[in-house]
């Protein structure tokens, strides 16, 4: 990870199915300072962006369209980058034990909460 002067990391990934959540969350990352700011609409476009140029964090929203996030979680956890899960169903998602200390963000989020989850990451 290559954090940029104020703690923020250069690069993102958003993994969302609504691209109007993307576009927000983009808008607000690259407003803290982010340099450059990725977004996918599913698990195998998430997996090919990391594959190209692993981010040094990423956002992944739980439910997909027609799949869950894990695979790409999984994948992050093995190259040790950060990431945080994004749902709108708040504190009741169930999680697989392996993801049970991951960093939650709920939706509708708060600018303050996704600004401390970037600079705070695991």
């Amino acid at each position: 990870m290559q954090p940029v002067a104020d703690g923020m990391p250069n690069d993102a990934l958003i993994v969302e199915d609504d691209p109007i959540i993307a576009l927000d969350f983009e808008d607000t990352i690259l407003g803290f300072g982010v340099k450059t700011v990725r977004t996918a609409q599913s698990v195998a476009k998430a997996l090919a962006l990391i594959a190209e140029r692993p981010p040094d964090f990423a956002l992944l929203d739980v439910s997909l369209v027609r799949e869950k996030s894990f695979a790409i979680a999984e994948r992050l956890d093995a190259l040790k980058i950060p990431y945080a899960f994004v749902t709108g169903y708040g504190a009741e998602v169930r999680l697989p034990a392996a993801f049970a200390n991951t960093p939650r963000l709920a939706k509708p989020y708060s600018t303050e909460a996704l600004l401390a989850l970037l600079n705070v990451r695991r």
